[in-house]
């Protein structure tokens, strides 16, 4: 009666073991590491490449986009900006937002990575 149970025993545990290693390997197999293709960013010859999602024009951005978009710009500042564009034109250079009321060098420091023409 020993030697029958311990054969089962042994029976099971060598088909448990089998199972076992049989799954292993079809995991092994499938768990490879997912790898994205890397996209390069190519514009169509003659035009430019868009603007980064998180940057605003200046030359089109309304008062909310602004206020929304850059580091300590309030509504006031804002205001300014359309109306120094307005008053002038569009910006032909980041480094102009210095000549809009309000706005020193610290401010358009912080944004200037935010800041498109």
């Amino acid at each position: 009666m020993k030697k029958s149970l311990l054969s089962v025993a042994s029976i099971i545990l060598l088909a448990c073991l089998s199972f076992t290693g049989v799954t292993n390997a079809a995991t092994a197999t499938k768990a490879q590491p997912v790898t994205t293709p890397a996209v390069e960013s190519t514009a169509p010859a003659g035009k430019a490449p868009v603007a980064q999602a998180d940057t605003v024009n200046i030359n089109s951005a309304t008062v909310e986009e602004l206020q929304k978009s850059l580091k300590g710009i309030g509504k006031v500042k804002a205001q300014a900006i359309v109306d120094y564009r307005t008053a002038n034109g569009p910006f032909t250079s980041v480094d102009q937002l210095l000549e809009v009321k309000g706005i020193g060098k610290g401010t358009l420091d912080k944004n200037r990575d935010r800041i498109s023409l």
